[in-house]
């Protein structure tokens, strides 16, 4: 799901990064408000996790790859949306920067669709199925497959508007790929986040029952 440099044109690229520049912004509001000493630590297992799961690549086709996400994990076990942009920010800038993986141009781009878009597609889904299936584990596997198979999706709008290849055929590739890969997402999320509640429940009170 990373796009590569030359992937999108530079003015599509810089329409994304001030979009992506917004969110962060508003994730760096986030952290000075609300990281403690207790969430400093987790904010690390999690940055490190969600880069180590984004590390197994499929390629897909058409020069781009399927991987996890893990942006509704984040959001959901540090009980913001803004929580999936800083981490996954962190994420990709390394990943872009130290190992080549994501274009440092369309940056921009890839942390809209992993972290912005995964991020809100997973915290508020996992809000709105909650109310519902009342089981937390169960909301929250089925929030990580819809912040995996989503964000997939927009990637490859956004790379049809570059012209990079047509839009039915990138949707078709992009989109079975990662709802396959979803599954996998929505299995490890909602593992993490029992492991979590189980080994640090004061951790996870205020972050399972969040609704902003």
């Amino acid at each position: 799901m990373h796009i590569p440099d030359n992937f999108i044109p530079l003015w599509q690229s810089a329409i994304y990064w001030v979009i992506a520049l917004i969110f962060i912004a508003l994730a760096l509001r986030w952290a000075r408000n609300e990281l403690d000493d207790e969430k400093v630590p987790l904010i690390a297992v999690l940055a490190a996790g969600i880069f180590a799961i984004q590390a197994f690549n499929l390629p897909v086709g058409m020069g781009t790859t399927g991987h996890l996400v893990g942006g509704a994990l984040a959001a959901i076990v540090l009980g913001s949306p803004y929580a999936a942009v800083f981490v996954l920010t962190l994420v990709l800038l390394v990943q872009a920067v130290v190992f080549g993986d994501g274009g440092i141009t369309t940056m921009g781009a890839n942390i809209i669709n992993m972290g912005v878009i995964g991020g809100f597609v997973g915290f508020y889904s996992y809000q709105g199925i909650l109310k519902y299936a009342k089981n937390p584990y169960l909301s929250a596997g089925i929030a990580a497959w819809l912040a995996c198979f989503i964000p997939a999706l927009a990637a490859s709008v956004e790379m049809a508007l570059a012209g990079t290849y047509p839009l039915v055929e990138g949707m078709i590739a992009m989109g079975v790929y990662h709802a396959a890969i979803g599954v996998i997402e929505a299995v490890i999320t909602a593992g993490a986040i029992y492991l979590i509640a189980s080994a640090r429940p004061e951790l996870m009170q205020s972050s399972l029952g969040a609704t902003a």
